[in-house]
């Protein structure tokens, strides 16, 4: 499902609303330093045919003539989205195009929110993490607690370390929203002992002030993944639920 916008919908998110998706990465390409089994974008080896990513002028000129737009027609945004087709802080101008964004939903949408969508892998650069905390809903993913498991179900680039990106989420002072994609598949299961205690346990220390738990909804790559229902996520989670966290689960 690779968009072919910079600027695109909006379109509903079943976490977000009425969502108008900005696309830092490439118009028909991919550009992740994530693999993940589950991404509805598809592995990186099929998008690398445009590797071009829009600078911080495209993106200001594109996003003020579709606010222009949708307001004109009276279209609700609930939120300007940083999505796309892989991970929106790898592009070298994320933090002077959030700065431009806030600005544009100040004179267009004020009432929006500007959520950025991030695999959390380079909330240790400092000018990523400001910008991060600059925008109302920095939703940062954390999948799998431990490196090998990341590596099972995100297959993330050399050089990752799980704790590296804890350490810098500590920084936020949970004043951000945690994301979590719940799955089974033939060599990870979100619900097995080895991921779902030592998980909590990273809830429990970052402790965020809201919690995003969710399972696949659309076509994967990866073959032999299985969703899990609402109310077994609900199961799963509910010592966390109990010891006070804010938990949105989406089946």
């Amino acid at each position: 499902m690779l968009r072919e916008e910079t600027v695109f919908g909006p379109i509903h998110s079943r976490r977000l609303g009425s969502s108008l998706g900005i696309n830092l990465l490439p118009r028909q390409g991919k550009f992740c330093n994530f693999d993940c089994i589950y991404c509805e974008c598809g592995w990186n080896a099929d998008g690398r045919a445009d590797q071009l990513l829009p600078t911080a002028s495209d993106v200001r000129s594109a996003l003020e003539d579709k606010l222009a737009a949708c307001l004109l027609d009276g279209t609700p945004i609930d939120s300007i989205t940083f999505s796309g087709d892989g991970e929106p802080t790898l592009n070298p101008d994320f933090p002077q195009i959030i700065d431009d964004t806030l600005k544009l939903r100040d004179a267009y949408y004020p009432g929006a929110k500007v959520s950025v969508l991030s695999n959390a892998t380079r909330v240790h650069v400092p000018e990523i993490a400001a910008a991060l905390k600059r925008v109302d809903n920095p939703i940062l993913k954390v999948d799998a607690p431990t490196d090998a498991l990341v590596g099972k179900i995100n297959h993330p680039a050399p050089g990752f370390r799980l704790e590296r990106v804890l350490e810098a989420l500590r920084g936020f002072d949970g004043d951000f929203v945690l994301q979590t994609m719940f799955l089974r598949s033939p060599g990870f299961d979100s619900a097995s002992p080895e991921v779902l205690g030592p998980w909590m346990d990273i809830v429990r220390d970052l402790r965020p002030r809201k919690i995003m738990v969710y399972t696949i909804d659309r076509p994967t790559p990866a073959e032999g993944l299985e969703k899990y229902s609402a109310a077994e996520m609900r199961t799963l989670v509910q010592p966390l639920i109990d010891e006070g966290f804010n938990i949105d689960i989406k089946g």
